[in-house]
Formats: C-alpha cells, sequence, structure tokens
C-alpha cells in the first residue's frame, strides 16, 4: 500500500488536477487525481473517485466513445451525489448539473447513432464544465 498523502501534496495534486481538467485534459487530470486516490479513506475516496469518473467521461464524450461517456457519468454522478455541496474545496452543484445534462446529450446522441461508436456529435465548447474552488483546500481530510 503506498504512503499517506501530506496534506500539502494532497492539495497540490488536487489543484493539479483541477486546473488539467480546466484545460480539457481529461485524461491527465485522471492521473494526478489517482495518484492521491490510492491512498485518500473513505469519503474522500468515495469523491476523489467521482472525480476520476467524471474526467474520464468526458474523456470518452471528446473521443465519440459515448457508451463508456454514459457508463462513467453515471457512475460519477452517484459518487459526487453523495458529497456535500462543497468538497475539498470544490463546488459540486453546477458541475453535477452539468455532469447530468451531458450524461442525458451523450445518452440520446448515441441512440440516433443506433449505439454505433465512435459518434461524430460533439458539445459546444462552451458546455464543457470548468471545476470552481468556493473555499481553500486545507488538508487531506
Amino acid at each position: 500500500m503506498a504512503d499517506p498523502v501530506d496534506a500539502r501534496s494532497f492539495q497540490k495534486s488536487l489543484r493539479k488536477g483541477v486546473a488539467l481538467f480546466n484545460d480539457r485534459r481529461f485524461w491527465h487530470a485522471h492521473e494526478a487525481w489517482e495518484e492521491i486516490w490510492l491512498t485518500a479513506e473513505s469519503d474522500t475516496k468515495e469523491f476523489l473517485q467521482g472525480l476520476i469518473q467524471l474526467s474520464a467521461a468526458y474523456h470518452h464524450l471528446e473521443r465519440g466513445t459515448l457508451r463508456g461517456a454514459v457508463r462513467l457519468f453515471d457512475a460519477a454522478i452517484e459518487r459526487l451525489s453523495t458529497a456535500e455541496d462543497t468538497r475539498c474545496g470544490i463546488a459540486l452543484a453546477g458541475l453535477l448539473e452539468r455532469a447530468l445534462r451531458h450524461r442525458e446529450w451523450s445518452r440520446r446522441a448515441l441512440e440516433q447513432a443506433g449505439g454505433i461508436t465512435p459518434v461524430d456529435a460533439r458539445l459546444d465548447d462552451s458546455e464543457i464544465p470548468k471545476i470552481l474552488f468556493e473555499e481553500p483546500v486545507l488538508q487531506a481530510e
């Protein structure tokens, strides 16, 4: 098992993942969060897994592999919906609202394509969410 992550390393990896996500480098965000997910515990582990799955869902969405996107949106939404409105300083309400909308968009686009992937349909760039911090991240939880 990996050594626990100190608060400073946790914050650095969390913020790195957010910056990568906001830059639409979803796979790299997934990797940054996975570093701290490996040693996280309980609610924080679930929260980080939700972020990882959300990032992977958007990665699939951009590749047009919508079956994977729908599956990962479902998993991410389930995990993130159980968290408080703000977790580790991250505002979740708007992020979840977009994820729900994009899950449904992906499902409809996949259905219209007859279930065949990859699908050529793409979301407008302005639709891709940004992760926002509502409060400072002070420590690993």
